[in-house]
């Protein structure tokens, strides 16, 4: 028999506000522990919380870019459960009247456009965190990050492969980053993700049962764990064993999941509409206000790339995944007539150092003017487009002016025709078989021969006037 896989995301993402959603302490990340509390998200007895304005503004936002309907009256409540980092032993979150739903998201996959539906957006408190010291037989706890505003986004169970929920985590980070409600940094906590999955029969509308994965830092772990219970599931029905529904851990060291818990419903949580909280009544010309803040999105800048710059699909995809490359991208583009020459840099070598070296686009450390300005020196002839390389290496590594590195260097092209011509004589008298080859019709001897050139001028030789000079001397 063969098995569908179905697969759903709920997503956390940590609000970029300054203080927390019911108090006004901060939510400055990497502070002293315990510094960044008050009675309020302490759960000190008699306290009351009041709603941060910016938090329900920033959730908005990001349910307007992810296309949900928002309701007009939603209301917070009570999540009961009790763990050493909850200090009230419940959760304010929002259960059956959540601030958004009914959004979607679109990925591309195997050169077609999926629309990922989303089932709700809410907002709610964040937990503290635990801290284990290695060797000792207890846990500290560190409250600064308790009542930090989340927004929880639960997908619809649409997406049938570990590819597709890859897809769709980085598709949402995009986004969120876009609009600039959240950094969603996955290693300072602020994106965390738990994914559903299940196997079905091929064919039917039954779900199977749900398994869900937990402690997964980063996208690649979503990727590898849904990879590997899928597997895990398949042969369990496959052998005639039933799957089991529970809660699962990631084991990232040994790579496979390991059973935690079996899996809450949400009665265990006995749900209540919170008492000190009034319900939020959403202005529709509030909403109206918000979404005239939208940035152009990913999807809408990849199209102007196509269309304005002329950038092939992939490089527009790509250029645009990110709003700090786009954002360099577009400097560049304002300095610099021509945009694909542009794009051919971007893509290929400073992506390549960024990738090799782990970096991220804001990390460079020279300007767009300063890459720009090195551009301008392969157009007037300083230098050729493989010294270029190597300068712009220089430039990655240092951060220095390009025309500094060309003069302390010595790159500046050879454009003098003698002095090219000496050189090309030179190795046309030591080539001489690469020579009968080119005039008894073979053209790649003529590219090794201009390559010897380059060779011996140490790439400073006008490419265009070698080929030139060499072409004249061969007859």
């Amino acid at each position: 028999m063969s098995y569908e896989t179905v697969i759903g995301l709920e997503v956390h993402v940590e609000l970029l506000t300054k203080s927390k959603v019911f108090c006004g302490c901060s939510t400055e990340f990497g502070k002293d522990v315990n510094t960044h509390c008050c009675p309020v998200c302490l759960g000190m007895p008699g306290v009351l919380p009041v709603t941060n304005k910016k938090a329900v503004e920033y959730a908005i936002k990001a349910a307007l870019a992810l296309n949900c309907e928002i309701a007009e009256y939603s209301k917070f409540d009570r999540k009961n459960y009790f763990y050493p980092d909850l200090p009230k032993a419940y959760q304010i979150s929002q259960y059956d009247m959540p601030l958004a739903r009914k959004g979607y998201i679109e990925i591309e996959i195997d050169g077609n456009v999926k629309r990922i539906g989303i089932n709700r957006l809410h907002l709610e408190e964040d937990a503290g965190k635990l801290v284990h010291e290695e060797g000792k037989g207890y846990s500290l706890v560190d409250l600064n990050r308790t009542g930090v505003p989340l927004i929880e986004i639960v997908s619809e169970p649409d997406m049938r492969s570990a590819e597709e929920a890859w897809l769709y985590l980085n598709k949402l980070k995009t986004i969120l980053q876009y609009i600039e409600v959240s950094d969603c940094k996955m290693e300072e906590g602020s994106l965390r993700c738990d994914v559903n999955i299940s196997l079905r029969p091929a064919g039917s509308e039954k779900f199977g049962k749900k398994v869900e994965i937990k402690n997964l830092g980063s996208f690649k772990a979503v990727k590898r764990a849904l990879e590997y219970e899928e597997k895990r599931q398949r042969e369990l029905l496959t052998q005639g064993f039933e799957v089991v529904q529970e809660t699962r851990r990631w084991d990232e060291a040994r790579g496979i999941t390991t059973s935690m818990r079996s899996k809450e419903e949400a009665h265990d949580y006995r749900y209540f509409p919170d008492p000190d909280l009034v319900p939020m009544i959403i202005d529709k010309k509030w909403v109206e206000e918000i979404k005239t803040t939208l940035p152009e999105l990913p999807d809408e800048k990849k199209k102007r790339y196509m269309r304005d710059f002329g950038l092939p699909e992939y490089d527009a995809s790509v250029i645009t995944s990110s709003k700090s490359f786009a954002k360099f991208y577009e400097e560049c583009v304002e300095l610099y007539h021509d945009p694909k020459i542009v794009s051919n840099w971007v893509m290929s070598e400073l992506l390549g150092l960024l990738n090799e070296k782990g970096m991220e686009i804001d990390e460079v450390v020279f300007k767009p003017a300063d890459f720009v300005k090195m551009l301008k020196l392969i157009d007037n002839g300083t230098i050729s487009g493989k010294i270029a390389k190597d300068v712009f290496k220089e430039m990655f590594e240092t951060g220095k002016d390009p025309e500094v590195i060309v003069r302390e260097k010595g790159l500046v092209q050879i454009t003098d025709e003698d002095e090219i011509r000496k050189v090309a004589q030179k190795v046309i008298e030591e080539n001489k078989k690469s020579v009968e080859d080119y005039k008894s019709g073979k053209e790649k001897a003529f590219g090794f021969l201009v390559g010897q050139i380059m060779k011996e001028t140490k790439g400073k030789a006008n490419p265009q006037l070698a080929n030139k000079v060499l072409k004249e001397l061969l007859g």
